[in-house]
Order: structure tokens, then sequence, then C-alpha cells
């Protein structure tokens, strides 16, 4: 008996737990449509408030966009320039600018006799040397501008060119020899050069004496 009115009690709380769930969900259901309703009747007022809204029309004419300069290649510009400057012109011939001596020695206007003559009996210790041999002109110009700007970078003062003497060459003439001496000629790095001492090369090669740094 005592356990028959247990359950009757625990079916009876469930019924009015489900009946308060229905009457919350209810509440809740009437409000949201309360506020829809609300959410509604704003809008409509707001419609009435303004009028009609027609679409505005596309202007006729484009207002015409200035087109934006081309970048300046600041860079390029710079590189074309110092090349430009680098270059070695085949064109320029020593006799035409500076006398030379019979050992095809040469010295910049400012340069002291005596300094020539130091660099003939090697008195400064060659520090570097490039080889020319069995390159085309443009490949010994570019070899020659790339290694007196390595030299430059380094501080070293007196190189060997090493040109050859010309004896594989057409009509066995010196022709690398003399464009040697022609470049180096203007490129402002280089003070002076003389033939080699037979030690050193001989007539088939250049000791070159450059700026201090």
């Amino acid at each position: 008996m005592g356990a028959t009115m247990k359950d009757f009690s625990a079916l009876k709380s469930l019924k009015g737990d489900l009946k308060a769930q229905e009457e919350a969900r209810k509440v809740a259901e009437a409000e949201r449509l309360r506020a829809q309703a609300q959410a509604k009747l704003e809008a409509d007022l707001f419609r009435r408030s303004i009028g009609e809204v027609a679409t505005l029309a596309p202007p006729d004419k484009l207002t015409p966009i200035t087109p934006r300069p081309l970048p300046i290649a600041r860079q390029h510009l710079a590189d074309e320039q110092r090349a430009l400057q680098e270059s070695l012109s085949d064109e320029f011939s020593i006799e035409t600018l500076l006398e030379t001596d019979e050992s095809l020695s040469f010295a910049r206007p400012g340069i002291g006799s005596d300094t020539l003559r130091k660099l003939r009996r090697g008195h400064w210790v060659i520090q570097h040397q490039l080889d020319l041999h069995g390159l085309r002109t443009e490949e010994a110009r570019e070899a020659l501008i790339e290694f007196l700007r390595s030299c430059g970078k380094r501080g070293l003062r007196c190189v060997r060119i090493i040109h050859g003497k010309g004896l594989g060459s057409v009509n066995k003439e010196p022709v690398l020899k003399n464009k040697v001496r022609n470049w180096l000629v203007q490129k402002d790095e280089v003070l002076a050069f003389c033939l080699a001492r037979p030690a050193d090369g001989g007539a088939g090669a250049m000791i070159v004496l450059l700026k201090s740094h």
C-alpha cells in the first residue's frame, strides 16, 4: 500500500513539472510573436515615413583615371651608369693622350719618374695577377674590369697582367698586349705600369701600380 502511494505522488509531481514546462513554452512563444509583430510594425512605420525609394541611375560620364607613371628602375639605371663608366673603349689609343717610353711604361700625370723607376725595378711586391692567355678581346676586357674592381676592394697596390707575347695570334702580332695598355690607361685607379722584368714574365706581362685606399 505504501509503495503504491509513493508511485502516485511521483506521477503527480511529474505531471506538475510537465505542465509548468508547457506553460513556460507558451509564454516564450507568445513573447517571440509579440517581438516579431513589434519589429514588423516599426519597419512598416519607417517605410511610410520615408516614402518610395528609387534606385539611383548611374552617371552618364565616367571620371577618367589618370594612369600612374611607370616606376623608374633606379637600380637598373645605376647599374647601367656604372657599366658605362667602367667600360673600356678599343677606339682609345694611349698615343693620343700620353707619351710612353720604348719599354711601354706609363705614369699618370702627377706621378714622379722615381715611382716608375721603382716599379720597373720590382720595388713593390706583386700581390695578385690576371692571366688573359687564350681569351678573346671581349672576354679579356670583362676579365680586366672585374680584376681591377676586385683589387680595389681588397686594397691591393701592385698586380701583374699576363697578356702573352702574341706568338699564337694572327701575323704573330701582340694584339691583346696593345689593347691591355690602352685599357689600363682608361682606368683612373691605375697610376702607372710597365713591362715586367724577365723573371716576372718579360714582354708577355705588365706590372701595374694601383691607387691606395
